[in-house]
């Protein structure tokens, strides 16, 4: 079970910062954050490999970041910067225990 929280409204040049946790007895070698704004596909927005690599939308490079703690089985999204075309609901997933699990969705409302 992951749950999702931190979003909200905020106006055009504002940061927020997510976070998701799972409830879990295992570790998880992915964390990462989706996006899906009204009418459009969903879509990866940062990702990162335990021990690998980081992943970033070529749209968000530079205003966000993503980080994770793996004692509390918690990924980060700090988004700054924030730009109305961020405006979507946002979506963790992991991937342990060779399974994908997705939390519920945060919405980001970016908008003066």
């Amino acid at each position: 079970q992951l749950q999702a929280c931190g979003g909200g409204l905020v106006q055009p040049g504002g940061s927020l910062r997510l976070s998701c946790a799972a409830v879990a007895t295992f570790s998880f070698s992915v964390m990462g954050w989706y996006r899906q704004a009204p009418g459009k596909q969903r879509e990866l927005v940062a990702r990162d490999i335990s021990g690998g690599s980081t992943t970033y939308l070529e749209a968000v490079k530079g205003r966000f970041t993503i980080s994770r703690d793996n004692a509390k089985n918690t990924v980060y999204l700090q988004m700054n910067s924030l730009k109305p075309e961020d405006t979507a609901v946002y979506y963790c997933q992991f991937y342990g225990n060779q399974m994908s699990y997705w939390g519920q969705g945060t919405l980001v409302t970016v908008s003066s």
